[in-house]
Parts: C-alpha cells; sequence; structure tokens
C-alpha cells in the first residue's frame, strides 16, 4: 500500500460507506487519525430520519483543500484526505470523514479540532434534518 497523497478531497453523493482498509500512513507518520461524522437520530431533541445536505460546488472543494493546506503548513500535519456527503443520509450513516497522518498524536488531534471547527464555520456547505413523521 503506497503513502497517501498529501491532500485528498471529495465529496461524495449519499452517505460514505464504511472505511474498509486503513489509511496508509505518510512518511515520517507516527499518528493517523480517522474522525467519522455519522447523523444521530435526533436534532434539536426531535427525531429525525436523516440529513440532507447541500454544498456550494466547486467552492466547498477549495475550501476543504484550502483548510488541509493550512493544517499541513500550519500544523506540521503530513497528509489529510476528506470526504464529505451531498444529499440524504439516513440516520446512523457516515456524513463526513476526516483523516489527519502527522508525526506526533498532539498535532494531529489539534488539527482534527481545528479542521472540523473551521468547516463548519467557512465551508459552503448545509445541512438540514428530515424529521421523522
Amino acid at each position: 500500500m503506497s503513502a497517501p497523497e498529501p491532500i485528498d478531497v471529495r465529496i461524495v453523493d449519499g452517505p460514505l460507506e464504511p472505511a474498509t482498509e486503513a489509511w496508509p500512513a505518510a512518511a515520517g507518520a507516527g499518528a493517523v487519525l480517522t474522525f467519522e461524522g455519522i447523523a444521530r437520530p435526533t436534532e434539536d431533541g426531535r427525531p429525525i430520519v436523516a440529513l440532507d445536505y447541500e454544498a456550494y460546488e466547486p467552492m466547498a472543494s477549495r475550501m476543504l483543500s484550502r483548510l488541509a493546506e493550512h493544517a499541513i503548513g500550519r500544523t506540521g500535519v503530513l497528509a489529510v484526505s476528506v470526504e464529505h456527503s451531498v444529499g440524504r443520509v439516513p440516520v446512523g450513516a457516515r456524513s463526513f470523514r476526516l483523516r489527519i497522518a502527522s508525526e506526533h498524536r498532539k498535532e494531529g488531534l489539534a488539527a482534527t479540532d481545528e479542521y472540523i471547527d473551521a468547516l463548519k464555520r467557512d465551508v459552503p456547505l448545509w445541512k438540514r434534518a428530515v424529521f421523522a413523521p
């Protein structure tokens, strides 16, 4: 299995498939972190059946890539892979996956937290809850 590209960004129609294999570590990596966002069964205390996601493309992909570049340039992260769903994602399915390879866990954990906060704040991706009948 070869080393990952430094930045890999994908916007996927519908829920993400479960990761079937480990993401290969970048050269020099001592940590590979994976965060997956899963559609939970409630929104604001009300039951839901799914989340509908929209993105303003290609701006969303560009901004996801810029966030990865920032993580690599500022925090010493070695590689970033991000996948985000658009369209309908049923409860229990994955809508987001972030993988970060870093020399040490601390910068990988910090970069994961910063990336997700910036994504929610700055990237033109929106979700709408589909409430249960």
